[in-house]
């Protein structure tokens, strides 16, 4: 039976840029880490859910994620600039570092610390791969039917 909206699966996957680079896997070495989720939830970025509906057991597919249905377009406003002294002092921040940042009323996000000054740090509030066409191999390695 195909993989229904509902059905909690595994899958075996491999992410890669246009370039071949790999930039996400579920194989680590000779170890696989099956991904699992619910198929058709959104627990997972939308282009690889609805990759999986109506794949079989065992099948494998690739596909290419614009943007638009991977992380979204890269958004120039979420790149910020902030004073320096919002810093902890003795917090030792270097250009391409990641840190957490409270968002007001919201969760922390990850930023990347993309240039420092004197009295300034700017952050790129983006997510790594915002703005990327992705490519990803998947294989259906279970399906559990609720």
């Amino acid at each position: 039976m195909p993989v229904n909206k509902g059905d909690k699966i595994k899958v075996e996957y491999t992410g890669t840029f246009d370039d071949g680079e790999i930039f996400d896997t579920s194989s680590h070495g000779d170890h696989s880490h099956p991904l699992e989720f619910e198929a058709g939830s959104g627990q997972v970025i939308k282009g690889f859910d609805e990759a999986v509906i109506g794949m079989e057991k065992g099948e494998e597919k690739e596909i290419r994620l614009e943007p638009s249905e991977g992380y979204g377009d890269y958004n120039d406003e979420l790149v910020k600039d902030l004073p320096r002294d919002q810093f902890s002092k003795d917090f030792e921040l270097k250009v391409g570092m990641m840190i957490g940042v409270n968002i007001p009323n919201g969760p922390q996000v990850p930023a990347k610390v993309v240039k420092l000054t004197k009295n300034e740090v700017t952050l790129d509030m983006n997510h790594p791969l915002a703005g990327k066409a992705l490519n990803f191999k998947i294989k259906i390695i279970d399906i559990s039917y609720e």
